[in-house]
């Protein structure tokens, strides 16, 4: 099966190119695709034969989306829609990566895939579209819903994910502030990309929720990061609305994994392995000496 990988060059694009080597991939960068260029879109789809097409590209500037509504939805709602509608045409399987922002966060327990999601944010809301469009405009698609993605796109990237802020924050201060009211479930991308390998290879469709098992607030999940890095900085926590962030997340934004869970398959490594194995892929990278 050929396999074109939108946004190839991206922290979960990275791995799930890694992950499928043994299929016929074609990765994509921005600079190869405009995904919302609807007619070159669909003639480099057509012209690479694609057979399964997995978009991992968005906006996710989560605060910035609130500023920039057009870019949102551009990019994370109506550009969905155009992929979506040219892999039905081709008879592609269409794979859309969305996000735990779809969810407001005041259920008590995990998410699960039958759950209303009702987004707080312009982000959450331009994902829940996406979403929407790729169900209605593609028969054949596979949605992976994911949170806290973490992973090596841009190594040592100062602002490529969580854990690299994290790092490159404590360089400079002596304490850093984090969220501690806000639950998540890190998910390393090199788990993720594998998991979605997993249900193409037995041909699932639908809504998956796929993270690394357990949670954590922000604030924990910042102070195993500067464990594992032996940074001497302080983390101190504090309230979602001390923060003040311009967007507002779900305090409770973990997915519970049952609908892959009930196909039998295991589930993934804890969020703390998961963030040992990249820490010390960095070390074998040269980026952090731990």
């Amino acid at each position: 099966m050929r396999v074109v990988v939108i946004g190839a060059n991206g922290q979960l694009g990275t791995d799930l190119v890694k992950a499928m080597a043994d299929w016929d991939v074609v990765p994509l960068t921005r600079s190869d695709l405009d995904i919302c260029d609807y007619a070159r879109t669909r003639k480099v789809l057509q012209d690479k034969k694609a057979e399964i097409v997995i978009n991992t590209a968005a906006y996710n500037r989560v605060d910035d989306c609130e500023d920039e509504v057009d870019r949102a939805f551009a990019v994370n709602a109506f550009a969905v829609r155009n992929l979506a509608q040219i892999c039905d045409g081709l008879e592609c399987v269409f794979v859309h990566i969305s996000t735990n922002y779809v969810f407001d966060g005041r259920k008590r327990e995990p998410y699960t895939e039958d759950d209303l999601p009702n987004p707080l944010s312009v982000y959450g809301v331009s994902k829940l579209a996406g979403e929407y469009f790729a169900r209605i405009s593609c028969a054949d698609h596979l949605i992976i819903r994911t949170s806290g993605l973490f992973g090596s796109g841009i190594p040592g990237g100062a602002d490529s994910n969580f854990v690299e802020r994290i790092i490159r924050l404590a360089e400079s201060r002596a304490a850093i502030r984090v969220v501690d009211d806000q639950l998540v479930s890190p998910s390393y991308t090199q788990d993720v990309a594998g998991r979605i390998g997993e249900l193409l290879q037995a041909g699932q469709r639908g809504t998956f929720h796929v993270t690394n098992s357990g949670s954590c607030s922000w604030f924990e999940f910042a102070r195993g990061i500067l464990r594992l890095a032996r940074a001497s900085c302080v983390v101190e926590p504090v309230s979602s609305i001390a923060y003040g962030a311009r967007a507002r997340r779900p305090l409770n934004g973990v997915l519970a994994n049952d609908a892959v869970e009930r196909l039998g398959f295991r589930p993934l490594r804890t969020w703390e392995a998961a963030l040992t194995a990249y820490m010390l892929q960095r070390e074998r990278d040269g980026i952090l000496e731990l």
